[in-house]
C-alpha cells in the first residue's frame, strides 16, 4: 500500500499523541466532539497512550465507539491494569528487575475492547509507532496483530516490560515521535487534526529539583520536534490541535503527573476536552453541528 493512499479520501488524519498516561482522556473528549460534528478520519496515527485511543476509534469511528472507549477508560481507573498492591508492584519489579507490572491486563482489556486480531481489520487504516531497542530508532506498525502493537507503542519504561516482536524489543513510542505530524504528512494528509494530552500551552522553565531535570529532558525533546515538524508543514496543509479545555494545564514539573495509577479524573478530563473541542471545531466551521 503506498503512503499517500494510507490518507485516501479528503485525507484527513488524527494524529493522537503520547506523553501524559491518565492526561490521555484529553484525547477521548476530543474524539467524541469530532465524531459529533462528523468528521471521520481517513487513518489515525497514535503514540503511546494514543496508540490505544486511535486503535480504539479505528474499531469503531462512530459516537458510540467513543463512548465504548469511555468505558474502557472507566475500567482502568477501577484498577483493572495497574491494580494491585504496593507489595505486589515490588515483587514483580524485584523477579523482572525492570518494570512494575505484566501486560497480561492491559493485553486483556485491548483483546476485548478492539475486536479485531489485526491492524488491516480496523474499519479506518491506523498506524503506531514504538521506539526499537536493538535498532535504536522509530518503528511504525502498519500491519500485523494489533494488540502486540498497541502494547509496544505503550510500553512505558519502568512500568511496562519491552514487548517482543518478531525477535526485536520495543518500547514506549513517546520517545521517538511523540506527536508524529510529520508521519501524516508522509503519508498524504491534507488536512490534520492533533489529539494531544496536554502541557503544550505551559512554558517552559528550567529544572529547580533533581527531579525535574529529567522531567524537563523529555519535554524539550518532546516539544522540539513536535515544533519543528509543525513548522515545517507545506503551506496547502491544514492543521488543527485541539484544546483541551483546562483553564490551567498540568505542570511538566508536576510529579502528580507520574501518578500512573490514578485515573479519577479521566470523566473530568473528557467532558472539558470534548466541550472545548466541540466549541473549536464550530468557531472554525469544521464538519456538520
Amino acid at each position: 500500500m503506498t503512503a499517500t493512499s494510507q490518507a485516501g479520501g479528503d485525507g484527513v488524519v488524527f494524529v493522537l499523541g503520547g506523553g501524559g498516561g491518565p492526561l490521555g482522556a484529553h484525547e477521548v473528549g476530543m474524539l467524541h466532539a469530532l465524531l459529533e460534528r462528523g468528521i471521520v478520519p481517513d487513518l489515525v496515527l497514535g503514540t503511546s497512550v494514543g496508540a490505544i485511543n486511535g486503535a480504539a476509534i479505528c474499531a469503531d469511528p462512530t459516537v458510540g465507539g467513543v463512548q465504548r472507549l469511555e468505558v474502557l477508560w472507566s475500567a482502568l481507573d477501577r484498577g483493572g491494569v495497574f491494580g494491585g498492591s504496593v507489595l505486589r508492584r515490588v515483587t514483580t519489579l524485584a523477579r523482572t528487575r525492570t518494570h512494575l507490572h505484566g501486560n497480561e491486563a492491559l493485553r486483556a482489556r485491548l483483546t476485548e475492547a478492539l475486536g479485531v486480531s489485526r491492524i488491516e481489520d480496523l474499519a479506518v487504516p491506523f498506524q503506531c509507532v514504538a521506539a526499537s531497542i536493538e535498532r535504536a530508532s522509530e518503528h511504525w506498525f502498519c500491519d500485523g496483530p494489533i494488540v502486540d502493537a498497541v502494547l509496544a507503542s505503550a510500553a512505558v519504561p519502568g512500568i511496562l516490560p519491552p514487548v517482543e516482536i518478531a525477535g526485536e524489543h520495543f518500547i514506549d513510542g513517546g520517545i521517538v515521535n511523540s506527536i508524529p505530524v510529520s508521519r501524516a504528512v508522509a503519508l498524504g494528509a491534507r488536512r490534520i487534526y492533533v489529539l494531544h494530552v496536554g502541557r503544550l500551552d505551559r512554558p517552559l522553565e528550567p529544572p529547580r529539583w533533581p527531579w525535574e531535570v529529567g522531567l524537563v529532558a523529555f519535554e524539550v525533546a518532546r516539544r522540539h520536534r513536535f515544533i519543528a515538524d509543525l513548522a515545517a508543514l507545506p503551506a496547502d496543509i491544514d492543521v488543527h490541535v485541539l484544546p483541551t479545555g483546562q483553564q490551567d494545564p498540568p505542570r511538566y514539573t508536576d510529579l502528580s503527573q507520574l501518578r500512573y495509577r490514578d485515573l479519577s479524573g479521566a470523566r473530568a478530563r473528557i467532558a472539558l476536552a470534548r466541550e472545548a473541542s466541540a466549541r473549536y471545531l464550530e468557531d472554525h466551521d469544521l464538519g456538520q453541528s
